[in-house]
C-alpha cells in the first residue's frame, strides 16, 4: 500500500499540462499562465509626479523666503514645454511627467499660491514625491512566471504589459460518475435502504472551484450493463472521477470494468484515513481518422478531444468524506497539474493545535478542521466529526489537519500540518 506522498508522486509523474490556447485578456481570469509575461516597456515610462503640486528644484525651496514664479501647468497625459529654471516652478498633476530641471514635487497642501507666484511652508529633499522611470517594472523583466494562477491583479498586470491575448493551458474536462444501487437523485425522497446522490454535487463543485470543467454522468447501477457504457463515455474526457465501487465488496465492480476497458491501473489503496480504497489509473485513447483531422485543425479552449490523448481515472471511495478528502489531496493536485499550476501539490500550512485532541489509528488521519490565521500564526481546531459517512460534520471545516499514524493524545499548542481547501 502506497503512502500519500508516494501516491502523489505516482500521479504527478504521469501528468503533463494540457495544450496551450490563446484567450482574450478578459476571459483569462481563473486560468493558468502558460508562458512567462515579460515587460515590453519601463513602468512608469518616465519620471512622474506622485502628487498634485509644484515641480521645483529642491534647492530653491526655502520656507518663508523663496518666492517662485509659476511658469506653466502640466496635466496627466501632457508633457511640459519648458524646463524648470532657478526661481521657477511648474504646477503639476498626479501622473504627469516631471519637467526637465525639476528634482522634487511640493504637494499643493504645503504651498501658498498668489497669482503666478508660489511660496512654501517646509523644505523638501531632492527626489521627494517622484516615481522614477522603471521603478515598478523594467523592459525585459519577467513580471509573471509561467504556472501563475490568473487573479484580478494578474489581469491588471497583463493589461499593463499590453497583452490583449493571453497564452493559458486549456482547463481539463472532468467527468463524475456516481455508482451504486442505493443512490437516488438529489430531488427524490429516498426509500428503504436508499440515500441521495450527494457525492456528485459535491465533486462537481470541487472541480469547478479548482478550475476544471465539470461533466456530470449521473448514476450508474452496480451492473456491468450500466457501468461499462457510462465509464466508456467518461473516458472521453481529460479526467474521470468514479464515486463508489472501488472497495472489496461483492458489488464493487469498478476496477474490473476499468481493466476490461484497458485502463491501466497505477495503484489501488493508499495508506490514509479516510480514503484508503482510492484507485488511480491511466487510459490512452486510440486515435481515429477524425481525431487526426482534429489534431491538425486544433480544438477550441475547454473542449475535450474527440479521440486520442489520455484520460486520468480516479476511483474514489463511496463514503462522502472519503471521497471529498481524496479529491482534495489527489484529484485536485491532478487538475492543477493539467492546468499548468506551479507547484501542483497543495502546500501544507504549519499550525498550532488549539486544544488537546485524541487520535487513534494505524494510518495517517486527515481530519476536517478549522484554521484561523492570527497575529501569532495559524491555529487549527479539529471539527466534531463522526467519520467518513459524516458529511455534515465538515461544514464548519476549511482545512484538513494531518495526524500521523499511531495512538496518542495531542496537546494544545503542538505544531501540525494543515491543508486549506
Amino acid at each position: 500500500m502506497l503512502t500519500v506522498s508516494e501516491a502523489l508522486a505516482a500521479i504527478l509523474e504521469r501528468l503533463e499540462p494540457l495544450p496551450v490556447v490563446s484567450l482574450p485578456l478578459r476571459e483569462s481570469l481563473g486560468r493558468v499562465l502558460a508562458t512567462p509575461a515579460v515587460c515590453d516597456l519601463d513602468s512608469p515610462p518616465f519620471d512622474k509626479s506622485l502628487m498634485d503640486g509644484y515641480a521645483v528644484r529642491a534647492a530653491d525651496v526655502v520656507p518663508g523666503e523663496a518666492r517662485l514664479e509659476v511658469v506653466e501647468e502640466v496635466m496627466a497625459g501632457q508633457v511640459a514645454s519648458r524646463s524648470v529654471e532657478a526661481g521657477q516652478a511648474i504646477r503639476i498633476m498626479t501622473g504627469a511627467p516631471i519637467p526637465a530641471g525639476a528634482d522634487a514635487v511640493v504637494p499643493v497642501e504645503q504651498s501658498d499660491c498668489t497669482g503666478n507666484f508660489v511660496t512654501f511652508r517646509t523644505p523638501i529633499p531632492p527626489g521627494r514625491n517622484i516615481m522614477v522611470r522603471g521603478k515598478s517594472m523594467r523592459a525585459g523583466q519577467t513580471i509573471l512566471p509561467a504556472g501563475r494562477w490568473i487573479r484580478p491583479q494578474e489581469v491588471g498586470s497583463l493589461a499593463e504589459l499590453g497583452l490583449a491575448e493571453v497564452p493559458v493551458h486549456r482547463p481539463p474536462t472532468v467527468a463524475v460518475l456516481s455508482t451504486g444501487d442505493e443512490l437516488v437523485e438529489v430531488g427524490e425522497r429516498p426509500g428503504p435502504g436508499q440515500i441521495r446522490n450527494s457525492n456528485e454535487s459535491m465533486l462537481l463543485a470541487q472541480i469547478t472551484r479548482t478550475g476544471g470543467i465539470p461533466v456530470s454522468l449521473g448514476i450508474a447501477r452496480d451492473t456491468l450493463a450500466e457501468l461499462r457504457p457510462r465509464i466508456a463515455a467518461g473516458l472521453e474526457q481529460d479526467m474521470l472521477l468514479l464515486s463508489g465501487g472501488v472497495s472489496a465488496g461483492k458489488l464493487d465492480l469498478v476496477p474490473g470494468v476499468l481493466e476490461s476497458l484497458r485502463v491501466r491501473q497505477v495503484f489501488h489503496k493508499v495508506q490514509l484515513k479516510p480514503g484508503q480504497p482510492l484507485w488511480f489509473g491511466v487510459y490512452d485513447r486510440p486515435v481515429s481518422e477524425e481525431g487526426l483531422r482534429e489534431k491538425k485543425t486544433g480544438s477550441s479552449a475547454g473542449e475535450p478531444p474527440a479521440s486520442g490523448g489520455r484520460c486520468y481515472v480516479f476511483g474514489l471511495p463511496g463514503n462522502p468524506v472519503s471521497s471529498m478528502v481524496c479529491f482534495e489531496l489527489f484529484a485536485r493536485t491532478a487538475v492543477r497539474r493539467l492546468m499548468g499550476v506551479t507547484p501542483a501539490e497543495i502546500p501544507g500550512l504549519r499550525a498550532r493545535l488549539k486544544q488537546a485532541h485524541d487520535c487513534r489509528g494505524n494510518r495517517p488521519t486527515y481530519h476536517p478542521a478549522h484554521v484561523e490565521l492570527t497575529d501569532e500564526g495559524a491555529v487549527v481546531e479539529p471539527v466534531l466529526w463522526q467519520g467518513s459517512a459524516d458529511l455534515s460534520g465538515t461544514v464548519e471545516a476549511n482545512a484538513l489537519v494531518l495526524f500521523p499514524e499511531g495512538d496518542r493524545t495531542y496537546t494544545a499548542g503542538e505544531w501540525l500540518t494543515a491543508y486549506l481547501w
